[in-house]
């Protein structure tokens, strides 16, 4: 679904990325962990489209189709979808009529008939419920007044109406605690199949306590410098990053 080549990436004359090179199945969940700084949110922010970026070498193609080419736009309209590390506010956007719009944008690109406003709310107050949302957060324009764990619910909202082929969750478990882990994990899960893929971006070792990766990539100063199973999660959760740089150096 998603293939990296040597993708190379700079910001104001700073190289960022350095060389990624990754592919992601459909049905995969692919973790990318790593310190601050080693480029984790610039990888996924090039993936979304985030003109700030410039990509100097490289190539990044979505089910075979250059995605590096394609509007920002264009990339959420064919399935791509970006949970930001910290996600912002719209105010006078209400909830309700910006994910109505978002699922209509969607469903005309994919050849499909607008939802009526009746299916859709029927949709949209299951997923609420089911991300234990506080109904009247929701009556608010989007992400307005929520807190850090409330806005991390809102945008798993979006991500169960859009299902989206690749999910794009940059630290997504940033400033948890751990019921509203469990309640994001479990989200992310119901999202999870075998058509669709998963790049979860995180610090820590935790959230992968709830949501098995198939990959886990360690990325360290623009590189993946380690790539592993499940168990790499927990090593680094014990040994921490210093090891995977000294491993490096030797």
């Amino acid at each position: 679904m998603l293939e990296i080549r040597n993708l190379q990436v700079s910001i104001s004359t700073t190289e960022i990325l350095k060389g990624i090179n990754l592919n992601v199945q459909k049905g995969e969940v692919h973790a990318v962990m790593g310190p601050n700084g080693s480029g984790k949110s610039t990888l996924a922010n090039v993936l979304a489209g985030r003109p700030e970026y410039e990509v100097t070498h490289g190539a990044a193609l979505f089910e075979g189709q250059d995605l590096l080419g394609m509007t920002p736009d264009e990339r959420a309209r064919r399935g791509i979808f970006l949970a930001f590390q910290y996600p912002v506010e719209l105010p006078g956007v209400r909830n309700r009529q910006f994910l109505k719009a978002a699922l209509d944008s969607v469903r005309e690109h994919r050849g499909e008939d607008e939802l009526s406003v009746r299916d859709f709310n029927k949709i949209f107050d299951e997923a609420v419920q089911s991300l234990e949302i506080d109904p009247e957060l929701i009556k608010r324009s989007v992400n307005e007044g929520f807190s850090g764990g409330e806005k991390k619910r809102s945008e798993m909202l979006q991500l169960s109406l859009l299902n989206p082929k690749l999910a794009l969750l940059d630290e997504t478990d940033s400033g948890l605690d751990i019921d509203a882990l469990k309640t994001i994990s479990k989200g992310i899960n119901r999202h999870r199949n075998k058509h669709n893929a998963i790049l979860l971006i995180t610090h820590y070792q935790r959230i992968l306590n709830y949501i098995t990766p198939n990959q886990v990539h360690v990325l360290i100063d623009g590189s993946i410098a380690m790539s592993g199973g499940e168990e790499l999660a927990k090593e680094l959760e014990a040994k921490g990053y210093d090891w995977v740089k000294e491993d490096i150096r030797s």
